[in-house]
Protein backbone atom coordinates (compact mmCIF):
# COMPACT_ATOMS: atom_id res chain seq x y z
CA UNK A 1 0.00 0.00 0.00
CA UNK A 2 1.07 3.28 -1.20
CA UNK A 3 0.65 6.36 0.36
CA UNK A 4 2.18 10.21 -0.14
CA UNK A 5 1.33 12.90 2.52
CA UNK A 6 1.44 16.06 0.82
CA UNK A 7 1.76 19.86 1.57
CA UNK A 8 2.20 23.02 -0.14
CA UNK A 9 2.79 26.51 0.29
CA UNK A 10 0.79 29.49 -2.02
CA UNK A 11 1.51 32.70 -2.61
CA UNK A 12 -1.88 33.80 -1.45
CA UNK A 13 -4.89 32.00 -0.29
CA UNK A 14 -7.14 31.60 -3.01
CA UNK A 15 -6.38 30.43 -6.50
CA UNK A 16 -9.53 31.76 -8.06
CA UNK A 17 -7.46 35.07 -7.68
CA UNK A 18 -4.48 34.07 -9.78
CA UNK A 19 -2.54 32.75 -6.46
CA UNK A 20 -0.20 29.74 -7.35
CA UNK A 21 1.99 27.18 -5.39
CA UNK A 22 5.51 27.96 -4.63
CA UNK A 23 6.29 24.74 -2.41
CA UNK A 24 5.27 21.04 -2.86
CA UNK A 25 6.61 18.59 0.20
CA UNK A 26 5.71 15.08 -0.23
CA UNK A 27 6.55 12.32 1.90
CA UNK A 28 6.35 8.55 0.97
CA UNK A 29 4.90 5.33 3.26
CA UNK A 30 5.40 2.25 1.97
CA UNK A 31 2.82 -0.10 4.12
CA UNK A 32 2.51 2.54 6.92
CA UNK A 33 6.26 2.90 6.90
CA UNK A 34 7.98 6.59 6.16
CA UNK A 35 10.54 5.81 3.63
CA UNK A 36 13.63 8.04 2.85
CA UNK A 37 12.03 8.15 -0.74
CA UNK A 38 10.29 12.07 -0.86
CA UNK A 39 9.33 14.93 -3.14
CA UNK A 40 10.70 18.53 -2.50
CA UNK A 41 10.42 21.25 -4.73
CA UNK A 42 10.16 25.66 -4.65
CA UNK A 43 8.52 26.48 -7.99
CA UNK A 44 8.66 30.01 -9.49
CA UNK A 45 5.14 31.54 -9.18
CA UNK A 46 5.74 33.91 -11.67
CA UNK A 47 3.72 36.49 -9.82
CA UNK A 48 4.12 38.66 -6.45
CA UNK A 49 2.96 36.82 -2.94
CA UNK A 50 0.88 38.41 -0.42
CA UNK A 51 2.24 40.30 2.67
CA UNK A 52 0.64 37.78 4.78
CA UNK A 53 1.13 34.67 3.01
CA UNK A 54 4.91 35.61 3.34
CA UNK A 55 4.24 35.79 7.14
CA UNK A 56 2.65 32.50 7.45
CA UNK A 57 5.94 30.80 5.53
CA UNK A 58 8.85 32.78 5.50
CA UNK A 59 8.96 32.47 1.79
CA UNK A 60 10.12 35.37 -0.87
CA UNK A 61 9.92 35.92 -4.29
CA UNK A 62 13.54 36.79 -4.47
CA UNK A 63 14.55 33.62 -3.35
CA UNK A 64 12.27 32.09 -5.69
CA UNK A 65 13.07 34.03 -8.45
CA UNK A 66 15.67 31.00 -10.18
CA UNK A 67 13.30 28.19 -9.49
CA UNK A 68 11.69 26.40 -12.28
CA UNK A 69 7.88 27.07 -12.95
CA UNK A 70 4.80 24.52 -12.35
CA UNK A 71 5.05 23.53 -16.01
CA UNK A 72 8.78 22.43 -16.06
CA UNK A 73 7.83 20.03 -12.61
CA UNK A 74 4.89 19.24 -13.74
CA UNK A 75 5.92 15.30 -15.40
CA UNK A 76 8.10 14.38 -12.09
CA UNK A 77 5.65 15.78 -9.20
CA UNK A 78 2.86 13.65 -11.25
CA UNK A 79 4.85 10.58 -11.43
CA UNK A 80 5.80 10.56 -7.81
CA UNK A 81 1.81 11.20 -6.66
CA UNK A 82 0.31 8.88 -9.09
CA UNK A 83 -1.87 5.68 -7.73
CA UNK A 84 -0.79 6.75 -4.23
CA UNK A 85 -3.59 7.33 -1.68
CA UNK A 86 -2.78 10.97 -0.73
CA UNK A 87 -2.88 12.07 2.81
CA UNK A 88 -3.49 15.45 3.08
CA UNK A 89 -4.56 17.97 5.72
CA UNK A 90 -7.29 20.59 4.76
CA UNK A 91 -7.53 18.28 1.36
CA UNK A 92 -10.06 20.89 -0.57
CA UNK A 93 -7.03 23.76 -0.33
CA UNK A 94 -4.10 21.98 -1.87
CA UNK A 95 -5.77 19.90 -4.19
CA UNK A 96 -7.72 23.10 -5.05
CA UNK A 97 -4.47 24.53 -5.84
CA UNK A 98 -3.08 21.90 -7.52
CA UNK A 99 -5.83 21.54 -10.02
CA UNK A 100 -5.47 25.09 -10.69
CA UNK A 101 -1.57 24.46 -11.62
CA UNK A 102 -3.15 21.79 -13.67
CA UNK A 103 -5.60 24.08 -15.36
CA UNK A 104 -2.91 26.68 -16.08
CA UNK A 105 -0.74 23.99 -18.51
CA UNK A 106 -3.66 23.17 -20.27
CA UNK A 107 -3.96 19.49 -18.49
CA UNK A 108 -7.42 19.44 -18.32
CA UNK A 109 -8.08 15.64 -19.46
CA UNK A 110 -7.68 14.68 -15.52
CA UNK A 111 -7.05 16.19 -11.84
CA UNK A 112 -5.77 15.03 -8.61
CA UNK A 113 -8.68 13.29 -7.90
CA UNK A 114 -8.16 11.01 -11.09
CA UNK A 115 -4.84 9.93 -10.16
CA UNK A 116 -5.09 9.52 -6.71
CA UNK A 117 -7.54 8.34 -3.67
CA UNK A 118 -7.58 11.12 -1.54
CA UNK A 119 -7.94 11.60 2.50
CA UNK A 120 -8.37 14.39 4.44
CA UNK A 121 -7.06 14.26 7.54
CA UNK A 122 -8.69 17.57 9.02
CA UNK A 123 -11.83 15.13 8.49
CA UNK A 124 -10.54 12.19 9.83
CA UNK A 125 -9.48 14.12 12.78
CA UNK A 126 -12.62 16.39 13.18
CA UNK A 127 -14.68 13.08 13.47
CA UNK A 128 -12.17 11.36 16.14
CA UNK A 129 -12.08 14.81 18.23
CA UNK A 130 -15.51 16.63 17.83
CA UNK A 131 -15.74 20.06 18.88
CA UNK A 132 -11.97 20.33 19.51
CA UNK A 133 -8.78 22.52 18.29
CA UNK A 134 -7.52 19.81 14.72
CA UNK A 135 -5.23 21.85 13.52
CA UNK A 136 -1.51 20.34 12.53
CA UNK A 137 0.05 22.11 15.78
CA UNK A 138 -3.13 21.15 18.03
CA UNK A 139 -2.72 17.50 16.57
CA UNK A 140 0.86 17.24 17.17
CA UNK A 141 0.79 18.25 20.66
CA UNK A 142 -2.30 15.71 20.93
CA UNK A 143 -0.34 12.57 19.48
CA UNK A 144 3.22 13.61 21.44
CA UNK A 145 4.55 14.44 17.68
CA UNK A 146 7.63 16.97 18.60
CA UNK A 147 7.10 19.80 16.84
CA UNK A 148 9.33 22.64 19.04
CA UNK A 149 11.81 23.07 15.73
CA UNK A 150 8.24 24.40 13.36
CA UNK A 151 8.90 28.08 13.51
CA UNK A 152 7.47 28.89 10.19
CA UNK A 153 5.21 27.08 7.86
CA UNK A 154 7.23 24.84 5.63
CA UNK A 155 5.73 22.16 2.86
CA UNK A 156 8.15 19.22 3.27
CA UNK A 157 8.86 19.96 7.45
CA UNK A 158 4.56 20.15 7.74
CA UNK A 159 4.28 16.92 5.52
CA UNK A 160 6.48 15.14 7.77
CA UNK A 161 4.83 15.93 10.78
CA UNK A 162 1.74 15.48 9.03
CA UNK A 163 3.15 11.37 8.49
CA UNK A 164 3.59 11.11 12.05
CA UNK A 165 0.32 12.55 13.15
CA UNK A 166 -1.41 9.99 10.49
CA UNK A 167 0.20 6.95 11.92
CA UNK A 168 -0.84 7.84 15.08
CA UNK A 169 -4.25 9.24 14.98
CA UNK A 170 -4.94 5.85 12.69
CA UNK A 171 -2.92 3.06 14.56
CA UNK A 172 -5.24 2.70 17.15
CA UNK A 173 -3.19 4.24 19.74
CA UNK A 174 -6.04 6.85 19.98
CA UNK A 175 -8.31 4.62 21.16
CA UNK A 176 -6.08 2.21 23.36
CA UNK A 177 -4.98 5.96 25.31
CA UNK A 178 -8.74 6.72 25.62
CA UNK A 179 -9.49 3.18 26.57
CA UNK A 180 -6.93 3.50 29.48
CA UNK A 181 -8.21 6.88 31.08
CA UNK A 182 -11.28 5.34 31.22
CA UNK A 183 -9.78 2.32 33.33
CA UNK A 184 -7.87 4.83 35.41
CA UNK A 185 -10.86 7.03 36.37
CA UNK A 186 -12.91 4.34 37.01
CA UNK A 187 -9.97 2.79 39.07
CA UNK A 188 -9.83 5.92 41.03
CA UNK A 189 -13.34 6.70 41.62
CA UNK A 190 -13.66 2.90 43.16
CA UNK A 191 -10.78 3.71 45.52
CA UNK A 192 -12.70 6.73 46.68
CA UNK A 193 -15.83 4.93 47.35
CA UNK A 194 -16.55 4.51 51.29
CA UNK A 195 -16.62 0.81 52.55
CA UNK A 196 -19.66 -0.66 52.71
CA UNK A 197 -21.33 -0.03 56.44
CA UNK A 198 -21.75 -3.11 58.45
CA UNK A 199 -25.00 -3.60 60.90
CA UNK A 200 -23.54 -3.91 64.47
CA UNK A 201 -25.91 -3.99 67.92
CA UNK A 202 -24.49 -1.72 70.18
CA UNK A 203 -24.64 -2.18 73.95
CA UNK A 204 -26.59 0.07 76.03
CA UNK A 205 -24.74 0.82 79.11
CA UNK A 206 -26.69 2.46 81.68
CA UNK A 207 -25.40 4.46 84.47
CA UNK A 208 -25.31 2.88 88.18
CA UNK A 209 -26.53 4.66 91.22
CA UNK A 210 -23.67 6.36 92.54
CA UNK A 211 -23.17 7.98 89.28
CA UNK A 212 -27.28 9.26 89.01
CA UNK A 213 -26.26 10.37 92.27
CA UNK A 214 -23.22 12.62 91.15
CA UNK A 215 -25.76 13.25 87.63
CA UNK A 216 -27.51 14.71 90.24
CA UNK A 217 -25.89 16.94 92.07
CA UNK A 218 -24.32 18.33 89.38
CA UNK A 219 -27.63 19.42 88.38
CA UNK A 220 -28.50 21.20 91.37
CA UNK A 221 -24.91 23.22 91.71
CA UNK A 222 -25.80 24.29 88.18
CA UNK A 223 -29.30 25.89 89.24
CA UNK A 224 -27.84 27.23 92.41
CA UNK A 225 -25.24 29.17 90.59
CA UNK A 226 -27.02 29.81 87.88
CA UNK A 227 -31.03 29.93 88.49
CA UNK A 228 -31.78 27.90 86.20
CA UNK A 229 -30.69 24.46 84.58
CA UNK A 230 -32.29 23.49 81.11
CA UNK A 231 -31.14 19.29 81.53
Amino acid sequence: MRQVVLDTETTGLEHSKGHRIIEIGCIELINRQITPRHYHIYINPERPIDPGAQQVHGITAEFLKDKPIFKNIFQIFLEFIDGAELIIHNAAFDVGFINHEFNLINYTERNVNDHCQITDTLALAKRLHPGQRNSLDALCKRYHVDNTHRERHGALLDATLLAHVYLAMTGGQASLFEEENARSITTKRNETKAAPIKQVTLPVIYANEEESLAHQQTLERIKKENGKCVW
